[in-house]
């Protein structure tokens, strides 16, 4: 039997993305940002979402995709994590859609590693491929790299992200 998912879409470098709104607390336009000293490129800064201090992490570098031209600003798609919220950036927002279990797929093993890791599935559109984001993984990643970053700089495994790391297995699938 097949159930329905509702996506919020967005695009990163011409690819469709999509994460399950239930995981998304808003989407928001370019936020100002605060540099974090010593971070890896994947985290672009923090932004004060109303008191909030959330993480904003650059899907373009997480996924080994080219950088945004400077006169580009990102949008904000902010997910909840398991300690908190991230700001995922994008190029631009999309539509919220419902798409149907059975038209989700594995990923398929041609894809790069760097994007494998983050997609739980893909999904044929009529006009298009999109990628279902599996927003955990994508800030797993992210810490990661801040970790060996840190690591590097001589300081404790502790990022500074917000996020704190876990060994979550990938889900793999959407429901």
């Amino acid at each position: 039997m097949s159930t329905t998912t509702q996506l919020c879409t967005f695009t990163v470098c011409d690819l469709l993305f999509g994460v399950e709104v239930t995981q998304v607390q808003e989407v928001i336009r370019y936020q100002n940002m605060t540099c974090v000293p010593l971070a890896s490129n994947v985290i672009s800064g923090l932004i004060n979402l109303r008191g909030q201090i959330v993480t904003a992490v650059d899907l373009r570098i997480c996924l080994g995709l080219p950088p945004r031209e400077r006169d580009e600003l990102p949008m904000n798609v902010v997910v909840r994590g398991v300690d908190g919220s991230v700001s995922l950036l994008v190029d631009s927002i999309g539509d919220v859609i419902d798409v149907s279990s059975d038209w989700l797929e594995a990923p398929p093993p041609t894809m790069h590693a760097a994007q494998r890791d983050v997609i739980d599935a893909i999904c044929k559109l009529p006009e298009r491929l999109l990628l279902v984001l599996d927003p955990a993984c994508a800030i797993q990643i992210a810490t990661r790299v801040c970790e060996a970053a840190f690591a590097g700089a001589g300081r404790s495994a502790t990022t500074g992200t917000g996020v704190q790391t876990r060994k979550n297995s990938h889900a793999g699938s959407v429901s």
